[in-house]
């Protein structure tokens, strides 16, 4: 078991922040943020030209280290060392929040395991972007990224899928998005489902409705930028623990169970039943 107390800063050892940067639009970068980038020692990029581009625009001078999906693993030992002997690191991906997939998990593992402190920044999420303007519930839902492109992983995928009873978030290249709505609707059917797309830039765009109708809608469209797809979850027929039992006992068991008036127990049966509260009244002392 290791226990982390984030800000009691350890004399020996550096820190790595988990720095999320904008999704399109630059002011959607924080002060904190912007204060960390200026602070550390170095920067891990997955891709420092585009992170250069985000320094140059605030103006911060800062080494950077490239870090990505093909070089993850052989910079590991290189980034725990400078983390072990003292340098703050910062660890940044093209857009959003590291780790959610981008690189990230390989290294705050490492960190972890070397008993760094792991510093995590909030801020922009392409995927609860989505999920919060895509008007499907979000009481529970589950994040699953891009789906495989191998046929057989793809259709193992989309069986898992299929049997979620939460809303579900994908991410989606342009060029893939027709193909995969078209797998999306023979596997769910004819579910809601929400695209977003070029998040918090000028052309945001919100596409909802019908999985049927918007596979094929998007048959002839051209999309740019990657998008992110926001989909129902699986209906369940809800059945009602106290179908079987009349109005009367149903009150009777609500006093008992949950120790309340009849009045209180009335209250509760009529929003159960989505009745009227007279009427269960009225039921219950015939």
């Amino acid at each position: 078991m290791r226990i982390q107390k984030s800000f009691q800063k350890d004399d020996q050892k550096g820190t790595l922040y988990i720095v999320p940067t904008p999704i399109g639009n630059l002011e959607d970068i924080t002060m904190r943020a912007l204060r960390i980038l200026k602070e550390v020692e170095f920067i891990l990029a997955e891709d420092t030209r585009n992170t250069g581009k985000l320094l140059h625009y605030f103006e911060i001078k800062k080494t950077m280290i490239s870090y990505h999906e093909h070089n993850k693993l052989s910079r590991e030992e290189q980034i725990i060392d400078k983390l072990s002997n003292g340098s703050d690191i910062a660890l940044v991906s093209d857009a959003g929040m590291p780790g959610i997939s981008d690189p990230g998990y390989e290294i705050i593992q490492a960190a972890i395991e070397a008993d760094i402190t792991i510093v995590v920044l909030p801020g922009a999420s392409a995927a609860i972007c989505a999920l919060v303007g895509s008007g499907l519930p979000t009481d529970h839902f589950y994040f699953y990224g891009f789906l495989p492109r191998k046929n057989k992983e793809r259709k193992q995928a989309l069986s898992y899928l299929q049997q979620l009873e939460t809303t579900f978030i994908l991410y989606e290249s342009p060029h893939r998005l027709k193909d995969t709505l078209m797998d999306l609707r023979d596997t769910l059917g004819n579910c809601k489902i929400s695209i977003a797309r070029e998040l918090t830039k000028k052309f945001e765009e919100f596409i909802r409705g019908d999985l049927e109708e918007i596979a094929q809608w998007a048959s002839d469209q051209t999309f740019k930028g990657e998008l992110c797809l926001v989909i129902e979850g699986k209906k369940v027929d809800k059945v009602n623990w106290w179908e079987e039992l009349s109005i009367e006992e149903h009150i009777t068991l609500v006093m008992k169970e949950n120790e309340v008036s009849s009045k209180e127990a009335i209250k509760q049966v009529a929003k159960d039943r989505d009745l009227p509260k007279r009427e269960v009244y009225q039921i219950y002392h015939r």
